[in-house]
Parts: structure tokens; sequence; C-alpha cells
């Protein structure tokens, strides 16, 4: 058995106590926060999980042997790192670090002592992000675009931007849905709460090829949307996480060039665009919760020392566009090269 210890019992630590609690393979053997309230409802509810307010505790205890966090993200690379120098297997909750430096690091840690770095994508983990790599494999031809819309009348926060907050969602999934890396992201957004971060911020990541995606994210919308659309040569993908049954939308539609228009100069109205316009279907998807697919994985691969679907290396990829698209903010929408943001990291 996995003994785990989860460490921060605020807004997803329960999900992440309650949920390892079930995962087979793993035993739930502490959970750490500075809260004593908190730490009080964990003992009514787990009378036999170890309490503590104590870090040091934690990573001093032999039975423990992978350490869940999920705390603030200004404590993600101290604690990792306290983790991982410890010997114990890490799960850390999105984004994986506030910076690339800091997640490389981390990395390197995870890789030099052998260690499973995990980071908690867990939208990768839901069956419909699942069927949306696969059908961007197999049935949707060349991609053309990647649109995605996340947005509500939501909590303001004020250490992280709302691209910090919303945006690392949908970078994560285009990462994982995607075969193509993007080269370069602009960002814009606005704050209009005097001294506080970004409410609302529009993102444009530019590719090698023809593809280009958009992310739009906002704390200050009438109406809650998480919406995803993916465009290719063959087919297109509608993506509603709200949905309660048809997640997955796959439309038959698209464009045809007759003609060609390098060929007609200045005639280049004889290339015309038609249109196909055939069924859309909807595939069955699984109901099981996402978080507890996610952590089966993080124990399976331990056991067997394997690799998490979102790894550190996936976790860097993401901080690093959002790195990109924070020093975009703040030139009012440069386009930043992320080789740019590679080098300093």
């Amino acid at each position: 058995m996995i003994g785990v210890a989860v460490v921060g019992y605020g807004y997803w630590g329960p999900n992440l106590v309650r949920n390892f609690n079930d995962t087979p393979g793993a035993r739930l053997v502490s959970v750490c926060d500075l809260n004593k309230d908190r730490l009080s409802a964990v003992q009514s509810r787990f009378p036999a999980v170890k309490i503590t307010d104590d870090f040091e505790e934690v990573l001093r205890d032999p039975d423990i042997h992978a350490i869940a966090i999920a705390t603030p993200v200004s404590s993600h690379f101290r604690l990792a790192m306290s983790a991982l120098m410890a010997g114990k297997h890490v799960f850390v909750e999105k984004p994986i670090t506030p910076s690339a430096e800091e997640a490389q690091r981390l990395v390197d840690e995870a890789a030099r002592r052998k260690l499973v770095l995990a980071v908690d994508h867990t939208f990768i983990h839901t069956a419909a992000v699942q069927k949306m790599r696969e059908l961007a494999q197999t049935e949707l031809g060349e991609i053309y675009y990647y649109d995605s819309v996340r947005v509500n009348l939501g909590l303001f926060q004020h250490d992280v931007s709302v691209v910090w907050d919303l945006a690392v969602h949908d970078l994560s999934i285009m990462d994982y849905v995607l075969s193509q890396r993007p080269v370069a992201v602009s960002a814009t957004g606005i704050s209009h709460v005097a001294g506080e971060p970004e409410n609302i911020a529009y993102l444009n990541l530019l590719f090698e090829s023809n593809l280009i995606a958009h992310i739009h994210v906002n704390w200050l919308a009438p109406v809650k949307v998480r919406r995803t659309l993916v465009g290719g040569s063959r087919k297109m993908i509608v993506y509603d996480d709200l949905e309660p049954s048809e997640k997955i939308k796959v439309y038959d539609k698209g464009i045809t060039l007759n003609g060609n228009p390098q060929k007609a100069g200045e005639n280049r109205y004889q290339a015309l665009v038609g249109y196909r316009s055939g069924d859309m279907w909807a595939p069955h998807l699984d109901v099981t919760e996402a978080l507890g697919n996610e952590l089966r994985e993080f124990i399976g691969c331990i056991e067997n020392n394997g690799t998490p679907t979102a790894d550190g290396r996936a976790g860097l990829r993401v901080v690093r566009i959002l790195e990109a698209a924070t020093l975009s903010l703040a030139q009012r929408g440069r386009v930043i090269e992320l080789e740019d943001v590679r080098r300093v990291a």
C-alpha cells in the first residue's frame, strides 16, 4: 500500500482526501493544514487518519510515501521540493509553480531521485477530453483552430490573475488534445478592481503551422460558459462541459476549395468556397469521476515506475505559456516567443 498525505484542506483538499481514501492501492495516512477547524472536520469524518499542522512531521513520517499538495500556488515550489528531497512522490495542484524556472527545478529533482511528479490537470482525465484527443488524432483531419471560452461571474482572486486561475484549465486541455505545441503567445486583459490582477483576458497562441488557438477567460460574465471548439479540415468538435449528457458533439461540416487561387491571379473569384454540411453525432462517454481516475493513475505510476499523463513536464509547458501570457499582458499584447521563456527557464 502507498501511504499518502494530503497537505491543504481548503477548497480542493477535501476532494483529494475523499478520493485517496477510496483509491485502490493507496492508504490515506495524514492530512496537514494550518487551520485547526479544518483538521477537526477531517478527524470527525476520517477518525483513523492522522492530523497535523506541522509539514515537517509529514516529511519525517516513514509511513508516508507520497504527498498531495493542495495549497496556494505561491507555496507549491517550496512544499513540493521539500517533499521530493525527503524521498516522497508528489502530486501537486495546478499550476505546478508560479514560474517556469521553479517548475524546471522540480522536474529535474524528481528525475534525479526517480520519483513520480504529477500535476493535477484534472480535465484531461475526463472521458470528454480523452474522446476529444482521440477524435483530433483520427477524425478531424488537419487541425485549423482551437477556440475556448471559460467565463462566469466568478470568485475574484487577489493573488493570481484570471489567466492563472482559469486559463490554466484550457491550456492543460489544449496541451493534451493537440499534437502540436505553441511557439508564441499574445495576451490582452484588464482589471476592473483597482490594485487587483486582471479579471478578463484573451490569449492568442501561434503555432508553426496554420493552426491558431484562442482562449477567453472572464470573472465578470453574467452567465457561466465552459465551451471549446476544435475545427479541422474534415470534421469539427464542440465540447461543452456544462452539458449534462452530450458534452462532445462531432459535426461533419467544413469547406472545400474549388479551383486554384494561386493560378487564378487576379481572377481569385474563380477559387470558390464550397460548404459541406453533414451529420452531427454525440459519442457515449463514461461518467467516472475524473479525479478518481487521476489518483488511480498516480498510485499506479508509483507502483509500476510509470509516468503520469500530466507529469512535471506537462505542468512546465503550461506554466511557460502562463508566464509568457503574463509578460504579454504587461506589454499590451506584444507577441512573446515561447523560446524566449525556455531560455529564461
